[in-house]
């Protein structure tokens, strides 16, 4: 597989089965995103290689066929001047030439359509790489939303196993039934007669102070008040 296969494969891989993994996921992405570039710079290079040498082709490629036409030309003045058999060696060195230029030229035809689709497929790359920083923050925001949840779950579980709950509900409970058994032992304690003796003394109260208020509607004149 080639460096720009391994690479495409790289970006197509579902960025977001990682969060399904055991590896943290802010991590992994972090570390699969330099490996991203990386990889990304090793594809630039190897496409500016490719450049590199469809410019020395065409450059070889126009070198030869420049030969080519400066032997076309002496083989024609040859001819011009009745040396024909110096016209021949001529034409000989310009189909020489000719063949390489033309070789040369299919060379460089069948390199210009790969650089090409290279820097196609790197451009490609660059939009999905680009795409997947985008993703980033989003993939981070939601491995730390997981995390809390997964704590929150974590705690309502802990709580449940261990039954605090109930337990604070139990403890409730008995302090509820000491304080009605602490109510009942001091109705049991108190005694009867002391309470005959609590009433009378609170309804003498009563007619003490209904006497006073009847000496104050009264007033000082003996009257009742207007």
């Amino acid at each position: 597989m080639s460096l720009l296969e391994r690479v495409s494969s790289l970006v197509r891989a579902n960025i977001n089965d990682m969060l399904d993994r055991a590896e943290d996921p802010e991590k992994m992405i972090k570390q699969y995103l330099i490996d991203m570039h990386n990889q990304l710079i090793q594809v630039k290079t190897q496409v500016a290689a490719a450049m590199a040498d469809e410019q020395k082709l065409y450059q070889r490629y126009l070198d030869a066929q420049n030969q080519a036409t400066d032997w076309q030309r002496k083989a024609e003045l040859a001819v011009q001047k009745g040396e024909d058999d110096l016209a021949k060696e001529a034409l000989g060195r310009r189909n020489s030439f000719q063949e390489t230029a033309d070789g040369f030229k299919a060379q460089y035809d069948e390199q210009k359509k790969e650089v090409d689709l290279l820097k196609d497929s790197l451009s490609k790359l660059e939009g999905k790489i680009q795409e997947a920083e985008t993703k980033k923050d989003l993939l981070l925001a939601r491995a730390h939303v997981a995390d809390t949840q997964q704590m929150v779950h974590a705690a309502t579980d802990h709580l449940s196993n261990q039954s605090a709950f109930e337990g604070f509900e139990r403890m409730e409970d008995k302090v509820r039934q000491k304080e009605a058994m602490a109510a009942a032992s001091a109705e049991l304690e108190k005694d009867p007669l002391e309470d005959r003796f609590a009433d009378l003394e609170k309804a003498d109260d009563l007619d003490r102070q209904l006497a006073e208020l009847k000496e104050k509607v009264k007033g000082p004149s003996g009257g009742s008040a207007s």
